[in-house]
């Protein structure tokens, strides 16, 4: 048998399987019903939004009498794309405005000198170090979605985790555990909540103090967990999963951390602008219902002066905004594409058919289930789509409506974005960020699933509960 034949399944591409998605749908517009409910601007707990109105389902011809064919044919399939970032433009413009800014405070290297001077600072008072670094990562997961950036810091934590007495396992779950659990425990995450809310046309951020109080809850669950094992492992090294790995990792390992290098000035003006910058952008949410331009407004007045504060020129700035661009390109694309499909399904008019069969079905549910069903949803959507700000494309203008007509508050479809689709990639061999870390620590899934699962299940049951109580606010 050739090696070809011998090859394990792969998924398809994320693009392809978002195109296969788009022909699926194009096919269900010549088999489902077309049809709509009556549409009504109303003030709801999430501000003034059009929402549909129950009972007010109709069908539609598929073909009118001045001709309109609502069937979609390989035409529109291959306009979708397009048609999809057209319809979502202000979205992606800030998607690509946030890559750019970040990119500029990640050349400046203020985020990691800053990680390094902390953990310095605390010296012998090791045990502090765990949970003072989780919040930080925990912070940086809500507040700006920090995900790729997390790869150095393994490599920097591992040694003084070492030296220690801890295992490799306790610094993958020091980074990734809690970057991943605080951005899915987003408050004011750009690309997970913001653009969840951006899609649906939620302004102002109005479950904000909750989601803060979500976050403290995850934290203290995860930080508490890590911090106990890795107690127990420095008393008794043997029970790590990852001993007899460990012992291999630490003779390969060429040397410590060097930590002569100190901030500088400069250096202490970004971290401190990006602070700022972030209140600011809470400020905006809260009192005064900011919405995509004005974000996008902050993070470039903020990328703009970091970049000064951090002694580059004009065209270094530009340079490395067009490079965080570039970068972010990727997630951008698949917010269009999955938009696309939403248009295909909109000119086939089969999206208030199909929200009309799921709220026939959720019609008695409790908060508590209808909570159950959008957690399951967002977490098998999320296998397909890994990406929070392509998932909330794909989904919110589903599951949003879906809330509305079983009288629940459309930010429980954010919630059960966030809390799907980053406890699903926690888990998920396809999820780029988990499978890096691992990568760089050595660790397999197979040791990674077996330390985790027990508080995966906690952390699954008390996000489900989150989302219910979010329904009913």
């Amino acid at each position: 048998m050739s090696k070809e034949k011998k090859a394990g399944f792969r998924l398809p591409h994320v693009l392809t399987l978002i195109f296969i998605l788009t022909v699926v749908i194009a096919i269900l517009s010549w088999i489902l019903p077309s049809g709509q409910f009556d549409y009504e601007l109303m003030d709801t707990a999430a501000g003034e939004r059009e929402v549909a109105v129950a009972g007010t389902y109709h069908v539609v011809e598929k073909v009118a009498e001045d001709g309109t064919d609502l069937r979609q044919g390989l035409a529109q399939v291959l306009m979708a794309p397009g048609r999809g970032i057209q319809s979502i433009v202000e979205v992606l413009a800030f998607v690509f405005i946030i890559g750019g800014v970040f990119q500029i405070m990640a050349k400046t290297n203020a985020l990691t000198l800053g990680i390094q001077k902390i953990v310095k600072k605390l010296g012998t008072k090791e045990i502090l170090i765990i949970p003072i670094l989780m919040a930080l990562f925990g912070l940086g997961g809500s507040t700006f979605g920090m995900s790729d950036e997390l790869v150095p810091f393994y490599i920097l934590i591992m040694p003084i985790m070492f030296a220690m007495g801890y295992d490799s396992m306790t610094t993958f779950m020091t980074v990734c555990l809690s970057a991943t659990v605080g951005y899915a425990a987003s408050t004011i995450n750009p690309f997970a909540v913001l653009i969840a809310q951006g899609v649906v046309g939620i302004q102002g951020n109005p479950q904000l103090i909750f989601r803060m109080v979500q976050w403290v809850i995850m934290m203290v669950i995860i930080i508490g967990f890590v911090t106990w094992r890795a107690l127990q492992v420095k008393k008794n090294p043997e029970k790590s999963i990852t001993y007899q790995d460990d012992l291999v990792k630490k003779k390969e390992m060429t040397g410590d951390v060097d930590f002569a290098q100190d901030m500088t000035t400069r250096q202490k003006f970004v971290i401190t602008i990006f602070v700022v910058g972030m209140l600011l952008v809470v400020v905006g949410l809260v009192k005064w219902g900011w919405y995509m331009n004005e974000l996008s407004m902050c993070f470039f007045g903020m990328g703009l002066l970091m970049g000064i504060a951090g002694g580059m020129n004009e065209t270094e700035i530009a340079e490395e905004f067009l490079t965080g661009v570039k970068d972010i390109a990727f997630a951008a694309m698949v917010i269009g594409f999955c938009s696309g499909i939403m248009v295909v399904a909109q000119e086939g008019m089969i999206i208030d058919t199909i929200l009309n069969a799921l709220s026939n079905l959720v019609a008695n549910a409790s908060n508590a289930l209808f909570a159950v069903i959008l957690y399951i949803v967002q977490s098998l959507l999320t296998l397909l789509v890994p990406s929070s700000s392509g998932l909330a494309a794909l989904s919110m203008p589903i599951m949003a409506p879906l809330c509305d007509l079983h009288g629940a508050n459309p930010e429980a479809a954010v919630t059960a974005l966030q809390y799907g689709n980053q406890l699903t990639n926690l888990m998920s061999p396809v999820a780029g960020t988990t499978v890096a870390g691992l990568a760089v620590c050595k660790i397999t899934f197979g040791q990674w699933w077996k330390t985790i699962w027990k508080v995966w299940l906690v952390l699954t049951v008390v996000a489900i509960a989150f989302v219910a109580i979010s329904a009913g606010m």
